[in-house]
């Protein structure tokens, strides 16, 4: 009797581990995109909540080569309150979105030969909740943080695993860029207490990448200066004035003369694309601009620095880096709305058009079964609903409590981005103490060079992208799906 119960048991668990995923959030098609998908896709919600009815959204891409063995990606969008569609749409997801020709039709997507889901099965998640489609029927939700957005996560990827349970022993990793620089992390602790803890079921945990990513208020708030210098963008004498006056810390000032240079800083800078510094800032050159300039000059002159390409403002995954004087510190961060009507005459550089068009679409949103409009009436890249409160501190004493643990971490940085530049990441990477095994040395794709990288002991990893800003797979595609492949699969990058 009792191996008739053992034998009874093994079928039911076989059956539990390897049944299909649910059928009723399989994406059979996608409107704008003609021709069979390369791998299966699903989306829909987890209820992480249910007496608040708490909702996160996710889509999920199997991987286009082995998806029972390639490892699962999570991946996160930062803000904190941008949507992971931001990764999907314009960075590393399955398609590339060509902007319509005609107003009020749907983007083109056509695939993208560079998708990490490639060698990987990847979850784009819209967290925390309030952000892209998730949502709560508790308003009082959208009033959140790191602590409480890290323990979300965690039970969010519990109850995905249980409706995927056949994923449940392939490799897990965790992947974001700018403030999922806090997000990771902290979830990946989250993630590492439940396994040591015993929590069934035991989630196969790896390692995690984060790419610009917010970390540590003194480090961060530190990085602009010397990297403006380094960079070209401020002379020798402002930089020896500066620091000089302000004692070698940036991030907050110590007297007048130092606010009056960090102001003069800014001032030169602020025509950049803080994102990108090689990057053009698109504008529309149009009346209200004109009047602004001398009348006596030809309307030609005027009309130097506009563009064809004529593009609003693509509100992203912002850092809050120093140039707008929010940086990451203990207490409620500033939303994105909030933040524009601080910045003044910061450049607006980005379109978010495409995005907005193919979410907003009510067949797109059928398609990939989000809530009615009644629930949720709008998608926005960054929303302005959340009060977030970073409360959970520096990242980098995470970083070394994960890593001297023996999981594996790539913190990555495109070395042209100004929000959060490489030069207060490697600072802090390198302030973790470890041994270096793999010197400074410059990282090749294709026999060029795409980088620069070096590598510590319990495998900790830096890198720098070449010629690439905030979001580096948007950047350089080729190149991330190139470390990302080798990251993920364990192999040396």
């Amino acid at each position: 009797m009792a191996n008739l119960y053992l034998v009874l048991l093994h079928i039911s668990l076989t059956f539990v581990l390897t049944q299909s995923a649910p059928r009723n959030s399989l994406v059979t098609n996608l409107p704008g995109f003609n021709g069979s998908l390369h791998s299966k896709h699903y989306a829909g919600y987890v209820t992480v909540d249910e007496q608040h009815g708490k909702n996160l959204y996710y889509y999920f891409v199997e991987s286009e080569g082995n998806s029972s063995k390639d490892p699962v990606v999570l991946w996160l969008n930062g803000g904190p309150g941008c949507s992971s569609f931001d990764g999907f749409v314009y960075e590393n997801g399955p398609f590339n979105f060509e902007k319509p020709t005609t107003k009020g039709a749907l983007p083109k997507l056509q695939v993208n030969p560079y998708s990490w889901s490639k060698v990987s099965n990847i979850i784009y998640l819209d967290s925390p909740v309030g952000v892209g489609f998730s949502y709560s029927k508790n308003v009082s939700d959208y009033n959140t943080g790191d602590a409480q957005t890290a323990l979300d996560t965690h039970t969010f990827l519990f109850k995905w695993f249980e409706l995927y349970p056949e994923f449940l022993a392939n490799p897990l990793f965790i992947a974001g860029e700018s403030y999922a620089g806090v997000y990771v992390p902290t979830l990946a602790d989250k993630i590492v207490q439940g396994i040591e803890a015993g929590t069934k079921p035991k989630l196969n945990f790896k390692g995690y990448m984060v790419g610009n990513p917010v970390a540590d208020e003194k480090f961060d708030g530190n990085a602009l200066v010397p990297f403006a210098h380094g960079m070209g963008l401020i002379s020798d004498e402002i930089f020896e004035d500066t620091t000089r006056e302000c004692n070698g810390t940036f991030y907050e000032t110590s007297s007048v003369k130092c606010e009056n240079l960090l102001n003069k800083i800014e001032k030169v800078i602020q025509k950049l694309d803080i994102y990108n510094i090689l990057e053009p800032c698109y504008h529309n050159g149009g009346e209200e601009e004109n009047k602004k300039s001398d009348s006596k000059l030809p309307l030609s002159f005027r009309q130097l620095g506009k563009t064809e390409k004529s593009l609003p403002v693509r509100k992203r995954m912002f850092g809050r880096a120093w140039p707008y004087k929010a940086i990451v510190k203990d207490g409620y961060v500033l939303s994105w709305p909030q933040l524009t009507s601080n910045i003044g005459g910061a450049p607006r550089c980005y379109d978010d058009e495409v995005a907005n068009v193919w979410l907003n679409n009510g067949k797109v949103r059928k398609a990939i079964h989000t809530v009615q409009k009644n629930v949720v009436p709008s998608w926005y890249l960054c929303t302005g609903q959340l009060k977030y409160k970073h409360d959970l501190g520096s990242m980098v004493p995470y970083h070394k409590k994960l890593t001297s643990k023996g999981y594996r971490a790539l913190i990555y940085s495109g070395d042209h981005d100004m929000c959060i530049p490489y030069t207060g990441t490697q600072a802090w990477t390198r302030s973790i103490g470890y041994k270096i095994v793999d010197e400074w040395r410059p990282w090749l794709v294709n026999d060029q060079v795409a980088g620069y990288i070096q590598g510590y002991a319990n495998n900790f990893t830096f890198l720098t992208v070449k010629g690439s800003g905030h979001t580096v797979p948007e950047y350089k595609p080729q190149e991330s799906l190139y470390f990302y492949k080798q990251f993920v699969n364990g192999l040396r990058i």
